[in-house]
Order: C-alpha cells, then structure tokens, then sequence
C-alpha cells in the first residue's frame, strides 16, 4: 500500500473552489495526472456515478474507472478507482472554510499486489503530483 497526503491553503471561498474542483471540463488545466476524460467526467455527480479517467502515473499511462463513494457537495468528494494491473485507488478532496480562504486536503491510497514493488516511487511521483495539482488550482481561483 502506499499513501499520499497533500494541503494547501486557498486564497478563495470554499465555494469557488469546489465549483472549480468539480468543473470536469477544466480538469487538465490543474490536475496534474489527468490526461483526459475518455467518455466525459460524470454525468451527474452523486454517489454511486462512475467515469472513466486517463491518467499519467509515474509517467505510464493509466486509465482508471472510478466510483463516487462519498460526496457532500461544498465539502467532500471521496472516489475509489480501479487501475491497470489490479491496483485500487482512492482519492479523498476535503474542503474546510477559513473566513475567506479555504484548506484543501487530498489523500491517495494505492493498494494492489503490483504497488507493493514500486510504494515509495510511486508515493513520491503521486506527492509531488499531487502538490504540482493544488498550485495550479490555487491559481485559478485565487
């Protein structure tokens, strides 16, 4: 298993910043890993909605099929994905409110019999990813 935690401070309500989170149309321009969204992100964003996701992990491609397992719109998105070579993933963005800023914490967990050979390069690759991915969103909402 490997694990991965990232936070930043945004300079923007927590509003605008889930609306940007959740634009899957704009994914690319600050999601670090994502590629594209092969069929369109989901139709509908609720538990349960599944969408298929291209990505570059550690610079292989990737495309994962994800599931929304927990959502509180404004607050929470928590997806778990299954990946190339039976690894799972899970990704948890929460949003917590500070006056006119918001903190964003991301957690990745990558589990499967084939991260077990590689867990600290890929928990290094997906960190940085990952803290490459709150900036660029930092920058476009602030």
């Amino acid at each position: 298993m490997a694990e991965v935690t990232a936070q930043a401070r945004i300079e923007a309500p927590a509003g605008k910043v889930w609306d940007r989170l959740t634009d899957f149309d704009s994914y690319g321009q600050w999601n670090a890993t994502h590629t594209a969204f092969p069929k369109g992100g989901p139709e509908k964003l609720e538990v349960g909605a599944t969408y298929e996701e291209n990505m570059k992990l550690m610079g292989f491609p990737a495309e994962v099929n994800w599931t929304v397992r927990e959502l509180e719109p404004g607050r929470l998105l928590d997806i778990k994905g299954k990946g190339p070579m039976g690894v799972s993933l899970g990704m948890r963005y929460e949003l917590t409110s500070d006056g006119g800023a918001t903190t964003l914490r991301i957690d990745g967990e990558f589990t499967g019999a084939a991260v077990s050979l590689m867990a600290g390069r890929l928990k290094d690759s997906a960190g940085a990813a990952l803290n490459e991915s709150l900036g660029k969103l930092a920058g476009l909402v602030s």
